[in-house]
């Protein structure tokens, strides 16, 4: 397993700790560490109704944000337009519709929200060279306080391409962890050059380690959510197993050799 330099403001090398399963109609499409300990899941299962019926039938990778859920809302084929749905802590939601920009993909991977529960990174798919960055829907006063229109802020600009991301999240105000579905099944460490303010920002990406690939079923396996959680300094890491197997999903624990 992998390990990169670890900066002063956070882990950059882990060990794996253990493993544990999911049911991937509720779980298989991401995950987010509540401030109890516990993950919150998200899978095709997840997807409201209200939700499905206006059009949005993928979710991606979440994340929690001081109590605040942000979940990432993807449509079919012809979408010009992707949604972040905001969940407060006392349960109410918001919806903030982004209008594709010119050459954006209308892919919505995953939602990761800043330290400072300002800025909200996502993601598209296939190669990219680029993580977008977005106000953070109702925790940044810039944004409508009941939902609205969510226009892009600026772009992470990688110094290498990446593929497939899934999932990316936050260990510190400079730098994000991301899960690839990339051949290799990478997890990536992406450092920024400094705390996202809502203009263009430059990334380092480097590789960390690849995802194991264990099941009793042969065929190809899916990455999927990736998170971090802060309080008890632990990242996870899911994967869909193949073939009639796909009905689980392995959460893969790690914890950090340094920081």
């Amino acid at each position: 397993m992998g390990t990169a330099t670890a900066h002063a403001d956070s882990p950059g090398g882990w060990v794996g700790n253990g493993s544990s399963t999911v049911n991937s109609l509720t779980g298989g499409e991401g995950i987010a560490s509540r401030a109890d300990g516990s993950l919150l899941t998200r899978g095709l299962g997840s997807i409201p109704l209200r939700l499905r019926v206006a059009g949005w039938n993928h979710v991606g990778d979440p994340d929690i944000a001081g109590g605040y859920v942000f979940d990432a809302y993807q449509g079919g084929d012809s979408a010009t337009s992707k949604m972040f749905e905001v969940t407060t802590p006392a349960g109410k939601t918001y919806d903030y519709t982004h209008q594709l920009d010119a050459g954006e993909l209308l892919n919505n991977s995953f939602a990761t929200v800043s330290p400072d529960a300002q800025w909200l990174v996502a993601g598209e798919w296939g190669t990219v060279g680029r993580l977008q960055v977005f106000p953070a829907p109702l925790t940044n006063p810039a944004t409508p306080a009941t939902g609205g229109a969510l226009p892009q802020a600026g772009q992470i600009t990688l110094d290498r391409a990446v593929s497939d991301i899934q999932g990316c999240d936050f260990v510190s105000g400079t730098r994000l962890v991301c899960v690839s579905d990339d051949a290799a099944k990478d997890v990536l460490q992406v450092d920024l050059q400094h705390p996202l303010d809502g203009g263009a920002v430059t990334g380092q990406v480097s590789t960390l380690f690849q995802v194991p690939r264990s099941s009793i079923c042969s065929g190809t396996f899916e990455t999927e959510g990736i998170d971090y959680d802060a309080h008890a300094h632990a990242l996870r890491v899911e994967i869909v197993s193949p073939g009639v197997c796909e009905v689980a999903t392995t959460v893969y624990a790690y914890r950090p050799t340094t920081g």
